[in-house]
């Protein structure tokens, strides 16, 4: 008996560790339902349509019954045109379903985050039609499954789009219709680009492409094929070879395929914390980021593939000073490593323009980045390239500005991409991303080694501002006397940030050993956050100075100066520095001063609802108040597919919520693991599998007010420090089935073994 109750015991560990007793699948009941056609689309920002991906391509659901309208977007289909407007990422086109019958038909249709699928039902009197839509996870194909209960006809058109100096093309190839769209030849275009849509129908009964019947529940399936020429050198007889190969049995195991991956995807995390609101933009947020990005795939840019017409909002490209940077925080921790292994590629290949932006314009060493990139080492922010355009745009001649780059003042963009690749490194410590990334941090560091002064023994940052400064038609074009930044917050975080993290990763990688004194000495002597007395108390000040009067004020914690302290800083925080978190803390307390309406908590209608929120959550605010907050704001600004949205950009938004919970739950960035550590534990919540810095998957659950267990499985061996989720407790340590030892006091450490599944237990 005692053999047999080691057994169930170690089959009990198994289950935690894989997520089993932690982990329902909940993503299945979040279905979003629309009742209505959107009234969104097309849109040059977020559409408010239902949804749906595979993290290449991207379909929007729009129309009416009678005409329904499909946009496809993808990833990697750009006008590499470097100037702003008129480059970026651009639509390869759409497919338009006219179905008499269903002119004036109810509407119904559900996202459903489980499978991947958008359902659609419509029905007018007597005819119906069920529509369902996917886009295979794992292959370059849309699939739209047709049944109705009455015989009706429908006519579907295949389009691509025009304009923009595109070259367009179509024809048929046997069975197969097909659309081009191509960008060449054009002045200044850096690199040809094309797009190519191959649409087969199938189960049709005999009719064609242009008129179909729809037999009384018969299934027609139609499907498009899409390649670019990022994807394939023969991009256009990929997607028409392709498309005519499919069969009813080879989309049926393209079905099975894409469900297996939508289970494999659900099943790698999940948290419950008992708020219907809460849990549905938790786990529509993650649907959505895995519509939107693909590891093995060229990265989102500001709105993702969800484009539904070419003058996308700042041409949808890579803005660095965070829109880029924030729809990736919350896969790090939610164990989605794999939707962001796109995310480097753009800033390692910049690398090279980085540098002679650096030693042209400034004179130093290392890489310096403008506002906005693109794929493939495309700058997409260049000022117009006349002085009327730019006057008519702008409100001055001067086109020269930088070169011609916008930079906007700002320094700090490629240390900000460096932000990403750290916190995926302390979420693996893994060599081959460390030597993946070293490069470009070494590169940041010779710039800042270069850049920054030595004054009155501490470094300080000239010249590097705030916010964007820039010519406006707001402001007549007169900028320059905004210029003059000293010390912003998010220079000093960003950079401190930097130097903290090149000095684990060579470590890690043993490289660079003798460079450490001097990086330390940086870290060392930095200048300090400033703050100033507003009010009787201490609150943060967004620079040490400014030209610009409005700064010179201590205005407390913002969005921005979250980027530099908290995220993706995480310089601050209770455990670095209890008293200077203290400040940030009542900052934060005071944002509700500035609130005249409901949603409007730290000032993220236009933007940061994915940055305020967590940091309010990592500087230790009341967790119930951040709750209701964060619903208050949803409800004031949020569509119908899930999409929480704000005023300037699109898919950072998915992060908010994912990242707001997950740091509430479990946090690892001050190099202590903390169980619960913002959460009010009279609320009953669990985790499954959410990833901690140092390359720890963690599962826990609170219940009744306490909590359970913890269980870590260790994924490279390292040692663990971690808060005592048992105040005042011993603790068990049970290692891979067998009870070996115990821990005590506020904080421990133990070791751990490569892949060695650890369980605690508060004693």
């Amino acid at each position: 008996m005692k053999g047999t109750g080691q057994l169930l015991f170690c089959i009990v560990l198994l289950f935690i560790a894989r997520g089993t007793i932690a982990q329902p699948i909940y993503a299945g009941r979040y279905t979003t339902i629309f009742t209505a056609p959107p009234a969104n689309v097309p849109t040059p920002k977020t559409p408010d349509a239902p949804l749906t991906g595979n993290g290449d391509i991207g379909l929007t659901f729009g129309g009416e019954p009678g005409e329904l309208q499909y946009y496809f977007g993808k990833n990697d289909f750009w006008r590499a045109y470097p100037v702003y407007p008129g480059g970026g990422i651009a639509l390869p086109g759409g497919l338009r379903l006219t179905i008499p019958a269903l002119k004036g038909a109810d509407y119904y249709a559900e996202q459903l985050p489980g499978k991947g699928v958008i359902h659609a039902s419509f029905k007018k009197e007597a005819q119906q039609v069920t529509i369902d839509s996917w886009v295979a996870a794992t292959h370059n194909t849309v699939v739209i499954e047709i049944t109705a209960n009455k015989t009706c006809t429908l006519q579907p058109v295949l389009w691509a789009a025009k304009g923009n100096t595109a070259i367009n093309t179509a024809g048929t190839t046997e069975k197969v219709t097909w659309v081009t769209r191509s960008f060449e030849n054009t002045p200044l275009l850096e690199w040809p680009c094309h797009v190519a849509l191959a649409m087969r129908v199938l189960g049709n009964n005999g009719s064609t492409n242009k008129t179909i019947t729809l037999a009384p529940g018969k299934k027609t399936i139609i499907a498009v094929t899409i390649y670019t020429s990022n994807d394939r050198t023969n991009w256009k007889e990929a997607a028409i070879t392709e498309a005519k190969a499919l069969t009813p049995a080879v989309i049926e195991k393209m079905y099975a395929a894409h469900q297996q991956w939508w289970r494999n995807f659900w099943d790698r995390s999940s948290v419950q914390v008992n708020d219907s609101v809460i849990e549905k933009y938790y786990y529509t947020s993650q649907y959505l980021f895995a519509c939107a990005s693909r590891g093995n795939k060229l990265a989102p840019g500001i709105w993702g593939p969800f484009i539904t017409k070419d003058s996308t909002a700042w041409g949808g490209d890579y803005h660095l000073n965070y829109n880029y940077q924030a729809p990736y925080w919350a896969a790090y921790s939610s164990n989605h490593l794999d939707l962001t292994d796109n995310y480097d590629q753009p800033l390692l290949d910049y690398m090279e323009k980085g540098k002679v932006h650096a030693m042209e314009l400034l004179q130093v060493k290392g890489i310096y980045y403008p506002v906005g990139i693109g794929p493939k080492g495309l700058c997409t922010t260049r000022w117009p390239l006349t002085p009327e355009e730019m006057l008519q745009r702008y409100g001055t001649r001067d086109n020269t500005i930088d070169s011609g780059y916008k930079f906007l003042g700002q320094k700090i963009n490629a240390v900000f991409g460096a932000g990403n690749m750290l916190m995926r490194f302390y979420s693996t410590y893994d060599a081959v991303y460390a030597w993946r990334i070293y490069p470009y941090l070494v590169a940041c560091a010779d710039f800042w080694e270069d850049y920054l002064k030595l004054e009155n023994g501490r470094y300080v940052i000239y010249m590097d501002h705030y916010g964007e400064v820039m010519p406006n038609l707001r402001n007549n074009g007169q900028w320059r006397q905004l210029l003059g930044d000293f010390n912003s917050t998010l220079s000093l975080g960003l950079v401190k940030m930097l130097f903290k993290g090149i000095i684990e990763v060579s470590t890690f990688l043993k490289q660079d050993i003798s460079r450490q004194e001097k990086w330390q000495d940086i870290v060392t002597r930095l200048s300090p956050f400033p703050v100033g007395e507003t009010g009787g108390r201490q609150s943060l000040r967004p620079v040490e100075r400014s030209p610009a009067e409005w700064l010179n004020k201590p205005m407390g914690l913002a969005r921005v100066s979250i980027h530099g302290l908290l995220l993706p800083g995480g310089v601050c925080g209770p455990i670095t520095d209890s008293a200077f978190n203290n400040i940030l803390l009542s900052d934060v307390a005071h944002w509700k001063d500035k609130m005249q309406h409901i949603g409007e908590w730290g000032n993220t209608l236009n933007n940061g609802i994915e940055t305020c929120f967590p940091g309010a959550v990592r500087v230790g605010y009341d967790a119930d108040e951040i709750l209701q907050q964060l619903k208050d704001r949803i409800a004031v600004q949020s569509f119908p597919n899930g999409w929480i949205t704000q005023g300037g950009g699109g898919i950072e938004t998915l992060s908010a919520v994912p990242m707001t919970i997950n740091e509430m739950l479990l946090q690892s960035y001050e190099g202590v693991v903390r169980i619960f550590p913002n959460w009010n534990h009279s609320k009953n919540a669990s985790f499954s599998k959410l990833r901690a810095y140092g390359a720890f998957l963690i599962s826990s659950r609170l219940q009744n007010k306490r909590i359970e267990f913890v269980t870590i499985l260790s994924e490279k061996g390292r040692a663990c420090v971690m808060e005592n989720p048992w105040p005042g407790k011993a603790v068990q340590l049970i290692r891979n089935g067998k009870k070996s030892g115990q821990l005590s006091g506020i904080r421990f450490s133990f070791p751990t073994k490569e892949n060695e599944l650890i369980v605690l237990k508060g004693i």
